[in-house]
């Protein structure tokens, strides 16, 4: 007998491996924490497998989790699609949005959930991906607008404002007097060659303590005391700290969060929305 899988299990497991964890979870999916943890122990008793690793408020994919996930993803794209190829089209207004991981909380569910209520009849639909991706997309007219994280700014964005860059490691702090100093970040991330650049200024030997593609195991890793990565101040994942000036490790300067804005998107809906960007990801916000 065949069986199908509950997709809002599936969007709950994805939302829990791209956060690290139930809280920032229930908070991008818009639920109660009880809820997203239902949901993926559901999914588990039913397909009789452990999908995390669940460890000092820190949930890691499993080897079946991250095997779920990849199909997952595939099929959450799918059902996206379809529905939207075979629903009427009853909202008013429907805006292409793509924000890294990196800055989603905790601003984004604040902004949606504002604008959900002023405009009740608008849809936003929102990607969350790695800033070089997003680029990617936003070239090939994927999107109608998106932010990044990079440094420095480059021509053509509008820059909304400039966070400090900081490391961060595990709460004992020890993987930051190793040497060679150890990095976790992913290839893609916009933050590893300005890390390279500085520790090679500084006369720092390092070497990588990760290869792979998943922000979560990057995560797990420096909170394991494996390794140091750097990320936006304010934006330190849960089971990591930011290093302070007694870590030894060179200053990394400033990242900018961007805007890019195609200018397709007209009316109402679309002011509103980048209004509530520049307010919630400002220099202020």
């Amino acid at each position: 007998m065949s069986r199908n899988l509950d997709t809002n299990a599936l969007r709950a497991v994805i939302a829990v491996a791209d956060t690290g964890g139930v809280t920032r979870a229930a908070g991008v999916l818009n639920l109660t924490q009880s809820a997203v943890s239902m949901q993926v122990r559901r999914l588990e008793e039913a397909l009789g497998v452990q999908l995390f690793h669940r460890a000092a408020r820190k949930m890691t994919p499993s080897s079946e989790g991250e095997k779920l996930i990849s199909y997952a993803r595939r099929i959450l794209t799918l059902n996206d699609e379809l529905l939207m190829q075979l629903a009427p089209q009853s909202f008013d207004a429907e805006l292409r949005l793509g924000v890294p991981y990196d800055i989603i909380s905790p601003q984004m569910p604040a902004i949606l959930r504002d604008l959900s209520i002023g405009y009740p009849k608008m849809r936003i639909n929102l990607v969350s991906s790695y800033s070089k991706t997003l680029k990617e997309g936003f070239q090939a007219g994927a999107f109608d607008m998106i932010l990044t994280t990079e440094f420095p700014p480059p021509e053509g964005a509008e820059v909304l404002s400039k966070r400090r860059l900081v490391w961060i490691g595990s709460p004992d702090q020890g993987a930051a007097a190793l040497r060679p100093l150890r990095l976790a970040f992913k290839e893609t991330c916009f933050f590893r060659p300005v890390a390279h650049a500085a520790l090679d200024a500084a006369g720092i030997p390092w070497e990588n303590a990760f290869d792979g593609d998943s922000e979560t195991v990057v995560e797990a890793t420096v909170a394991a005391g494996l390794g140091v990565s750097a990320r936006i101040e304010g934006q330190v994942a849960q089971g990591c700290v930011a290093l302070d000036a007694n870590a030894g490790l060179p200053d990394l300067g400033v990242s900018y969060i961007c805007l890019y804005d195609s200018g397709q998107a007209k009316g109402d809906v679309a002011e509103a929305l980048r209004a509530a960007l520049r307010q919630g990801y400002g220099a202020t916000g």
